[in-house]
């Protein structure tokens, strides 16, 4: 294992001794926005004549090299205008590049609006970038913008469930979504149990997924990559902003450390859902009731030269919930990134990141005199080395390592006063997860492209810690103490990734993926929803790596010169070592948890449509997906294939946007969901004395499709002098719809001895008002 990270470290810091091909001079720099000096991710830098392009990394750096010559290199971003420049190529160019709303004149630089064709000229598929400024415009739950919402709207991703911010992705588990915040690690995104997500929209600046074809640098999970990054802050000016809305509110302050070389950015959001309770009376178990939560995003960076920069951000938000003092349950996240910026010549650019991720919870319960608290919780420290060398206009290659240290506490009960229950505390679990990568996008001919990746994955359970040894039926044969930070269990995975694009014609275009990803990690619940008290656990000895292959074609086509985008993908992948429960599973503080689980292998498939308007007053895009997920397991159903929670036959989302003018826009969404698989009592009968419940299938019925119509109006104020105020108008569920949030079987007081179904719904119409502010 030692001789393998040694060759790891080797290759990573050899590789660019290798890559010493030297082409005649090279265009670098930046580009940024105008207005507040923020780099822009993914934009587009393409040179007509050499008929090649490179876009922005995610610190707004690029490069390109060419023969000597006069070239033209158009600079271009959705929403920004679009920059064309003359260069006459004699030596390196390093240039600083800013991009603007609003028409400029430059001497030397010509404001076009030609429009880019990315989703067609990019060898990149089955993602989607997400502006925040559209995101902002889609009418949602409370008045809240929410992210992880918002992706539910695209093709391939499905929402969790009525008021739950978890998603699942090309037949994926909630649980195999590799969410990232500024490269942290977020093991739980929701706020009140899923009504909301932990991203406050006015802290992002860019959001990222990635559903196939999924890139080398990253790794973990099965499905998907959520790849989110916060705003760096305005380093021009300082600027005040916010929201008052009827739920929560929120404050954000950028500007300046030092002007045009740093900058700050804190945004704080807190709900007062804890006010309204006392509405309902002002007794003294409502006023020691508590319901809300808060969270707080902080961020900085400094050019330190004019190669190197250095960021720092974090994130710090709590859920709190507690009843009448005898209850309470609070759940959170923390994480803190440090970032160095290295440019080593117009050609080689380093990132070094530094990670802390942390997710607890503590549920505690008051009886009497006695009470008790139960906590549980995930850690990871985690080190990062990603390198970006473009050789030359046809290849830019990516390598590096990453490392991550585990920290699992499954649980730990601790009592006071009078002790109904016993002290508890199961051992904490250990692993080291380690990875090298490299991959090289290669333009092959004018019209083919390819990506081509391969990352390999050493993770180890480490000890001190317990290891049990168990026959078929899940009892323990026996037990394994290991006292030092020893290896306990390895496993090693080779991740070969592979991506290509051909070019039909100025508007259409062919691409095709193969990805492999492992996962390592996993987590356990009981429930269908998101919950603070679900569990992450380690792979072991008895718990294997899930392993997913993925197989993915699509066909891009635009029209009206790019006003229109179209697209048609479809994707086969399969699945090793998946985990379901047995029946009665007892997952909650069991020591043995492991014993509780069956493993087995599941499959997904389907056909994802859409058609998006990116220009005009009017615009939007309507997606269908059309898929299937199963599972099949020896002990369940007869090992025969059965469908996952999550599979939905059809799922269709569409998202209209309306501006009128410069003072009013409008929005639209309306959903449509085939309802969830799930497991119903079909019978009933008597056992000594008792009623038995008598259970279908695993999954053997649906709950009720699910639709709902959302609506939303925004007044945007006249700007009077630095102050800018607008008031946003929405309705959730217009018409009223009561979509099943659980459905519970129970005895009909109208006719003994007969059963009846009962629907529990969460939200009829909702209006709600909201007012956001800058200066």
């Amino acid at each position: 294992m030692k001789f393998i990270r040694f060759l790891s470290f080797f290759f990573i810091f050899s590789l660019p001794s290798f890559l010493q091909a030297q082409q005649k001079f090279t265009i670098s720099g930046t580009v940024k926005d105008s207005s507040s000096g923020e780099s822009i991710i993914g934009s587009t830098l393409y040179v007509p004549e050499a008929k090649a392009g490179v876009n922005t990394n995610s610190y707004g750096f690029f490069s390109i090299t060419l023969p000597a010559g006069k070239y033209t290199l158009v600079v271009s971003y959705i929403g920004r205008q679009t920059k064309t420049i003359s260069i006459d190529l004699q030596k390196n160019e390093k240039l600083q590049l800013e991009l603007s709303d609003q028409s400029v004149a430059l001497q030397g630089v010509e404001i076009t609006s030609q429009r880019a064709d990315k989703n067609v000229t990019s060898t990149e598929m089955s993602s989607d970038h997400l502006d925040m400024q559209q995101i902002k415009a889609i009418p949602v739950l409370f008045g809240e913008t929410d992210i992880l919402k918002t992706i539910t709207l695209l093709p391939g991703v499905m929402s969790a469930g009525e008021g739950n911010t978890g998603f699942y992705v090309r037949g994926g588990g909630a649980d195999q979504n590799l969410v990232l915040l500024d490269e942290a690690t977020v093991y739980n995104a929701s706020h009140l149990l899923g009504f909301f997500s932990i991203f406050n929209a006015d802290a992002v600046k860019d959001i990222n997924l990635i559903k196939g074809g999924i890139p080398a640098e990253y790794g973990g999970r099965l499905a998907s990559v959520l790849d989110v990054h916060m705003n760096d802050g305005n380093e021009k000016k300082y600027t005040v902003k916010g929201g008052i809305g009827l739920i929560a509110s929120r404050l954000t302050i950028e500007g300046p450390i030092v002007k045009d070389r740093g900058s700050f950015l804190i945004t704080g959001r807190r709900t007062y859902a804890d006010v309204f309770l006392h509405l309902f009376g002002n007794t003294a178990a409502i006023r020691s009731s508590s319901l809300y939560f808060y969270d707080l995003n902080i961020k900085a960076n400094y050019r330190v030269t004019e190669k190197d920069r250095l960021y720092l951000s974090g994130y710090f938000g709590r859920d709190v919930f507690g009843a009448a003092g005898q209850f309470g349950i609070n759940w959170g996240n923390a994480t803190g990134t440090l970032r160095w910026n290295h440019i080593f010549n117009d050609k080689l650019f380093l990132n070094t990141s530094a990670i802390v991720s942390d997710y607890q919870y503590t549920i505690s319960l008051t009886s009497g005199t006695s009470n008790f608290a139960i906590n549980s919780g995930v850690r990871d420290y985690a080190y990062k080395m990603a390198f970006e060398y473009y050789l030359n206009d046809k290849n830019k290659i990516k390598f590096g390592l990453q490392s991550t240290y585990h920290v699992f506490t499954p649980g730990t009960i601790s009592t006071n006063g009078t002790r109904l229950i016993n002290d508890l505390n199961i051992s904490q679990r250990y692993a080291l997860e380690d990875a090298i990568y490299v991959s090289d996008e290669v333009t092959l001919t004018p019209k083919l492209s390819m990506v081509a990746g391969l990352r390999y994955v050493l993770y180890d359970e480490l000890g001190p810690g317990k290891v049990f040894h168990y026959d078929s039926t899940g009892a323990i044969t026996d037990t394994t103490v290991y006292t030092k930070p020893r290896v306990i269990q390895e496993y090693g995975s080779l991740e070969p990734r592979l991506a290509f694009r051909y070019i039909l014609n100025k508007a259409s275009s062919l691409k095709a993926s193969y990805t492999r990803t492992s996962q390592f990690i996993q987590l356990l619940s009981n429930t269908t929803a998101s919950t603070p008290t679900d569990l992450w656990v380690p792979s072991s000895n008895v718990i294997k790596p899930q392993l997913g292959d993925q197989y993915a074609l699509g066909y891009f086509r635009n029209f009206r010169n790019n006003m229109f985008e179209t697209s048609v993908e479809v994707y086969y992948k399969n699945m090793q070592n998946q985990i379901d429960y047995k029946p009665g599973a007892d997952i909650v503080l069991n020591p043995v948890v492991e014993s509780q689980l069956y493993f087995g292998k599941g499959r997904s498939y389907g056909a994802e449509f859409l058609i998006r308007k990116n220009i005009g007053m009017f615009t939007g895009w309507v997606s269908y997906t059309l898929s299937r997920t199963e599972r099949q397991f020896q002990y369940i159903n007869n090992n025969s294939w059965y469908p996952a929670k999550q599979d939905r036959t059809h799922d269709i989302s569409t998202v209209l946007m309306y501006n009128v003018g410069t003072k009013w826009s409008f929005g639209a969404v309306w959903v449509y969901a085939t309802g969830n698989a799930v497991t119903f009592p079909v019978a009933q009968y008597q056992f000594q004395g008792h009623t038995v419940a008598y259970y279908s299938d695993r999954n053997g019925y649906r709950m009720p499709a699910y639709h709902r119509l959302d609506l939303s109006a925004t007044l945007h104020r006249p700007k009077h002098k630095r102050f800018e105020g607008e008031w946003d108008f929405s309705v959730y569920n217009v018409y009223d719809r009561h979509n099943a949030y659980s459905i519970q079987f129970q005895q009909d007081p109208n006719n003994p001895g007969q059963t009846q179904a009962v629907k529990t719904w969460l939200f009829g119409v909702i209006p709600s008002i909201t007012y956001n502010f800058k200066f």
